[in-house]
């Protein structure tokens, strides 16, 4: 299992002690949550806050493109320091042909489902993608409560990928629930206002790492 702060939820007046706490609380991913205010209601940042903090950490950059048409910027990003970039399936984009540019980038590439779209749309491109990532809440907002019929999507889908690929799941997760989704067989876990909203956020990963 690996556990992916979500800077969303991170102090932005101190970002950049805010992610090297986490790192060294042992976190292996940074989710960074990218919102247009089209895709999704809110606005969060784009690629210079990805370039400000990519030299003062070796996790791995966990981009999540919450925006209607990701293909206008996956190489900002993937310059920026980007090393996975998931777009959604509900964006705009010709999702193939951006699936496609992510690898020629030399990123990994993800899809992204919300609660209510069916594992269904991701078969066609089941062989372009390194990781999946289902939405356990809907994208856009923090603070949002675990959504448990998420459950067998989660299960269908690591019967689908098979036990080696990567399935993440973002939205509601905490020390007191993350076994729910291991369970299921998600192997990536991404933990907002969780972790960045404790007072001591290595001990929250602790916790996470006991009770799965």
């Amino acid at each position: 299992m690996k556990i992916a702060p979500s800077i969303l939820s991170a102090d932005f007046s101190r970002l950049g002690e805010d992610v090297a706490l986490v790192e060294q609380a042992g976190a292996e991913y940074l989710h960074i949550d990218v919102m247009d205010g089209h895709l999704v209601p809110n606005i969060s940042f784009g690629a210079p806050i990805v370039k400000s903090i990519r030299p003062h950490s070796k996790m791995v950059f966990d981009t999540h493109l919450m925006i209607s048409e990701p293909h206008r910027y996956i190489e900002d990003f993937a310059k920026a320091g980007s090393d996975i970039i998931t777009i959604h399936i509900e964006c705009e984009s010709d999702i193939g042909k951006t699936l496609d540019e992510i690898h020629a980038l030399g990123k990994k590439a993800g899809l992204a489902l919300n609660p209510d779209a069916e594992l269904s749309r991701v078969l066609p491109y089941k062989d372009k993608i390194d990781m999946l990532l289902l939405m356990t809440v809907y994208a856009g907002f923090g603070g949002q409560k675990y959504i448990p019929e998420v459950n067998p999507k989660i299960a269908e889908a690591r019967a689908l990928f098979g036990p080696d690929f990567d399935i993440e799941v973002d939205g509601g997760i905490s020390a007191d629930n993350i076994h729910i989704p291991l369970s299921f067989g998600a192997n990536i876990f991404v933990a907002g206002s969780a972790i960045f909203g404790a007072s001591d956020p290595e001990e929250v990963i602790r916790k996470m790492r006991e009770k799965a």
